[in-house]
């Protein structure tokens, strides 16, 4: 039986697929996220999935299914990843903030039995009310930005910083449950 590896230590991409009563395995990718640079094509991200997951696919048996993903904020065709340092993570929610962005997720499924691969981006739109700097700090100092793209969680924004979103929440979090059953659905994985 063909067994589903997730290529990723997020605790959140880890929850969306338990959410889904999907088992799987998490063997996390080593390999490095750098991009060329912080303009957004969505054949960037899509790379960045696919990337991951190879580097899995090469340390498992050919009986697994691979499935990676990448996120990325968006905003005025720019890429804020995860932040280096709270000035950056300022720097970032300051930008977001009264403003509409896009979060992207790029998910990569390969199939070591029959060397099959699908891929799969998701589009979701998030506006922040208008942060002072003062909720910037905040959110900062008990939340931590320094490991999440853009600097933020809508999971755990507190209440009166989200004006809206359009799209499918968990794809913000990090991983599309829609996204995921399409990839295995093409790759003919059908848990038990």
């Amino acid at each position: 039986m063909v067994k589903l590896i997730l290529a990723s230590n997020s605790p959140r991409r880890k929850n969306i697929l338990s959410e889904l009563g999907l088992s799987f395995e998490v063997i996390p990718s080593n390999y490095d996220e750098k991009l060329p640079d912080d303009i957004f094509t969505y054949e960037k991200i899509e790379d960045l999935a696919t990337q991951k997951c190879l580097d899995v696919v090469r340390r498992v048996d050919n009986n697994s299914l691979v499935l990676a993903a990448d996120t990325v904020v968006v905003l005025h065709n720019k890429i804020l990843g995860k932040p280096h340092s709270e000035k950056e993570a300022f720097e970032m929610l300051k930008s977001l903030s009264g403003n509409t962005h896009s979060v992207v997720t790029a998910s990569c499924g390969i199939n070591t039995q029959t060397n099959r691969a699908a891929l799969l981006s998701t589009t979701s739109y998030v506006r922040f009310t208008s942060w002072t700097d003062e909720m910037i700090n905040y959110y900062i100092d008990n939340f931590n930005p320094l490991d999440k793209a853009g600097s933020y969680g809508i999971q755990e924004l507190p209440s009166g910083y989200l004006d809206r979103y359009e799209g499918s929440f968990e794809n913000i979090v990090g991983l599309s449950p829609e996204a995921v059953l399409s990839i295995l659905q093409e790759l003919q994985f059908f848990p038990r």
